[in-house]
């Protein structure tokens, strides 16, 4: 139902003061990193955004270890959440920060040491200081998220298979590590075809779905709440299918988190897409997320929806917190068109291959979806 509760996670990167390079380091300067910690991004998530939200939404927060969550603010983060009623929804070893040569699948034995090191504490973490922090809802539990920035290559060599099988060797021993704390986290690989190597394992969901059926074949790990955080944004990076990488993880019953963000080439109006670095654009108004919101719906999915955003390089902070708010009601406002779509009907037509009528059923849903942002949005502009 359009009222039904939701579970979105807004992601702690997202609020920086610039990215440098070829664009501003310093845009926004209230949130540079001397001035603007994890707990003033909770309280900032709490103060600007959830009141711009409907009570249907339920929010929470993704955290990379150990540069944005560590023992050392732990438990004033914990603290933060507490009172603002945030939740844990997702957190990962930030290996990308340390680890140039492959993390848990390098060849060079001592930063792979140092990698699975830091995907035990970061486990640790999540289980100690902040376990407080999780939602009551078991099915709502944080999703640990092993992200492949750091799993890549740049050399072809037959070392490329060793690297994958230390990859499995490590993924098996951190499953392990977390069914010892209790079991309760979900795992989710996600994939990325490109950045920061130019070859990477792991790159498509296919392949996160197929080293899960590895390690349990092998390793005997249970694939329970075991799976994918897939990024839409990055099935578009190399021109892949969202909708049917989509479709993949559900048969699979293997889709434990989902990042929303997109390269944005989709809608017609926004640049990006196949061959471009990642633009990270907020959800948008589109068909293709009326199509995706109808499978998560057709599924029961009701887990965490992320946000895992940039603000664009000329982007003051309210126009940054801007774009986190229109990208969550841009999903729900695909969500609630895709409810009225009827599913029926359209079957019927492409069954029949009147697959023009079929179009038509899917642009008027895309009206309906802008007209459900749109009543959504308007009243939040002065919230």
């Amino acid at each position: 139902m359009a009222n039904a509760q939701t579970f979105h996670s807004i992601c702690r990167w997202t609020f920086n003061a610039g990215k440098g390079g070829f664009v501003p380091a310093n845009i926004r300067p209230a949130w540079a990193a001397d001035r603007f910690g994890t707990v003033e991004f909770i309280y900032l998530v709490k103060e600007k955004i959830a009141p711009r939200l409907p009570d249907t939404i339920t929010l929470g927060v993704e955290l990379h270890y150990d540069n944005e969550i560590n023992e050392q603010n732990a438990e004033a983060v914990a603290k933060a959440l507490a009172e603002t009623g945030l939740h844990l929804a997702m957190i990962t070893p930030g290996a990308h920060i340390h680890f140039g040569y492959g993390g848990i699948c390098s060849l060079d034995p001592k930063e792979r040491a140092a990698a699975e090191e830091l995907g035990r504490r970061t486990v640790e973490l999540a289980y100690g200081p902040l376990r407080k922090a999780w939602h009551p809802d078991s099915d709502k539990a944080p999703t640990l998220v092993i992200w492949n920035g750091s799993f890549g290559y740049d050399l072809a060599t037959v070392g490329v298979r060793q690297m994958y099988r230390n990859l499995k060797e490590s993924l098996a021993r951190l499953c392990q590590l977390e069914q010892e704390k209790g079991g309760l986290m979900y795992i989710g690989i996600e994939p990325k075809p490109n950045e920061g190597h130019p070859a990477m394992l792991l790159p498509t969901v296919a392949s996160a779905l197929l080293i899960w059926r590895q390690l349990a074949d092998e390793f005997g790990i249970d694939r329970s709440k075991k799976g994918v955080n897939m990024e839409i944004g990055h099935s578009e990076m190399i021109g892949l299918d969202a909708v049917y990488d989509v479709v993949e993880q559900l048969e699979e019953r293997a889709m434990v988190h989902f990042h929303l963000n997109s390269q944005g080439y989709n809608d017609g109006i926004i640049l990006g897409g196949p061959g471009r670095y990642d633009i990270d654009h907020g959800t948008r108004v589109n068909g293709m997320n009326i199509a995706l919101a109808g499978l998560l719906e057709q599924d029961g999915y009701n887990r965490w929806l992320g946000h895992d955003m940039q603000p664009r390089p000329y982007d003051n902070e309210e126009q940054a917190i801007d774009r986190v708010v229109r990208s969550i009601l841009s999903w729900e406002a695909c969500r609630r068109a895709a409810q009225q779509l009827d599913v029926s009907e359209l079957l019927a037509l492409l069954a029949r291959r009147e697959t023009a009528r079929a179009e038509d059923l899917m642009r008027a849903a895309l009206v309906e979806a802008q007209r459900q942002f749109d009543a959504l949005y308007e009243p939040t502009v002065s919230a």
